[in-house]
């Protein structure tokens, strides 16, 4: 027993259970609504960023820092963060982690957090918009 008289669940179900409150996009629809003015985040480790590269214009927040970045009232917030209406899609590498990142900003108020189906993983696949990680150097 978890102490609160339920019983404690797998993370396969915790998932399926977020993800039913959730209107996850397609890397397409993610595409579109970040035309539209929806604020995509990367939450990605650093290793994976400079491995396979960035979305354009996607704001970058490492997953330990999501929720004091996004929290329009907090002390800490980004620039971006203008408002708990705001559409906001968060990426991880494949899908998973960003689901649980969407709900986590859904308990803060940003009632429009969602998350990418599949992740940059698929928004590569796509064949949508990528940029390296950095410039390469002069000595490269």
């Amino acid at each position: 027993m978890s102490g609160d008289g339920s019983e404690p669940v797998g993370i396969d179900e915790l998932l399926e259970r977020v993800r039913d409150g959730l209107d996850r996009v397609t890397a397409r629809e993610a595409f579109a609504e970040a035309a539209d003015g929806a604020l995509l985040v990367d939450i990605r480790y650093a290793a994976l960023r400079e491995r396979d590269g960035l979305i354009p214009g996607a704001l970058v927040v490492e997953r330990n820092e999501l929720e004091w970045r996004l929290d329009p009232r907090g002390s800490h917030r980004a620039a971006e963060a203008t408002g708990h209406g705001l559409r906001v899609v968060v990426v991880c590498n494949e899908g998973y982690a960003s689901s649980l990142a969407a709900v986590s900003l859904r308990q803060l108020g940003l009632y429009r957090a969602t998350d990418l189906i599949g992740g940059f993983q698929a928004w590569r696949a796509a064949g949508l918009p990528v940029s390296p990680a950095s410039p390469a150097s002069p000595d490269a």
